[in-house]
């Protein structure tokens, strides 16, 4: 796994910790859990894109 990947999966892994969180403390926003979604699958596009 090549670094810029990696860091794609750190910043989808910490997204996720702060969308949690938002949620936890102020209520569920659809946007954020959307923008994530959006971001987790472009993180795993990469990652099986380089798996090839």
């Amino acid at each position: 796994m090549s670094g810029s990947t990696k860091a794609m999966g750190v910043l989808t892994v910490g997204t996720l910790v702060v969308v949690t969180a938002y949620t936890a403390a102020l209520g569920s926003n659809g946007w954020l859990w959307f923008g994530w979604v959006v971001l987790g699958l472009v993180t795993i596009g990469v990652i099986a894109s380089r798996g090839n």
